[in-house]
């Protein structure tokens, strides 16, 4: 592996593991769900604007959009749900993406793709198995939606770099305003009495979970191939709930641990086994 090539692979795996921090960061954020997606996301467009100046008019509404909602259900579902099964829901995301590929990007559907959605939906059911709160299950269906909001975002980025836009900075960033302005009105009580360490979490999140990482991630795939870049993301469902766990002393259930490993397991299968583009 040459040295341009394991950095590469060090900054996918560098973005994985900061993403992999969220989940601890919502936990610990002293506000409700919506306004820390509010602080989150206006954080990190104040950062790309001055960091990277993406430019707006490049910038595609339904990719963004569809990143706003994946951005508010997610954040919402891991303030309400154990940070486990809200990260295990989301990567329900590449099942959807095969399903809808065919779709929306022209691109076939296989019998392995087949397999792994049944798999991943195979895995979803067991958060809905025994004796689930009001609460929790609130979050487990955000979590399952937001799963949706992630293909569509990733389908949707495809799309674009297929494009004339070839950089999805531009939607990101839109994605944030839009992100922000739908949770302004949930945000305004709670950010008045914004404390040191809600802001500190805001921050974070901001730059360094949410724009860093993404950032790192696309500086990696200039030089990591997709597959492996996928395979080196499933560092983030992993370590997500280790680190609330060491955060919070929050444990994820034996049904969702067992759901996770089933979608984490068809998310590797389809990566593994996928036909090398020609």
């Amino acid at each position: 592996m040459t040295r341009d090539m394991r950095g590469a692979v060090l900054s996918v795996a560098g973005a994985a593991v900061l993403w992999s921090s969220g989940g601890l960061f919502i936990k610990l954020a002293p506000m409700p769900a919506l306004a820390v997606a509010f602080g989150r996301a206006l954080v990190t467009v104040v950062f790309y604007a001055l960091v990277v100046r993406p430019s707006l008019r490049r910038a595609r509404w339904t990719t963004a959009l569809a990143y706003a909602c994946m951005i508010l259900t997610f954040v919402s579902a891991t303030k309400l749900t154990t940070a486990a099964n809200a990260i295990f829901l989301q990567y329900t995301g590449p099942a959807y993406v095969l399903m809808l590929s065919p779709l929306i990007l022209r691109e076939p559907f296989r019998r392995l793709d087949a397999l792994c959605v049944a798999l991943s939906l195979a895995g979803m059911s067991f958060f809905f198995v025994g004796r689930v709160e009001t609460g929790q299950l609130t979050g487990n269906l955000l979590g399952a939606l937001s799963g949706i909001f992630f293909a569509l975002t990733v389908l949707l980025l495809r799309r674009d770099a297929r494009g004339e836009q070839g950089d999805s900075l531009p939607s990101m960033m839109l994605g944030n305003l839009l992100a922000a302005a739908l949770a302004l009105p949930f945000a305004i009580g709670p950010m008045r009495a914004l404390t040191l360490t809600g802001a500190s979490v805001l921050l974070y999140l901001g730059i360094v979970q949410m724009g860093i990482a993404y950032m790192l991630f696309n500086r990696g795939l200039k030089r990591v191939p997709a597959a492996e870049a996928s395979l080196i993301s499933m560092l983030e469902p992993v370590l997500n709930p280790v680190w609330v766990l060491l955060g919070t002393g929050e444990r994820p259930g034996p049904w969702a641990l067992l759901g996770g490993g089933v979608v984490i397991a068809s998310v590797v299968l389809r990566t593994a086994l996928q036909e090398p583009s020609a």
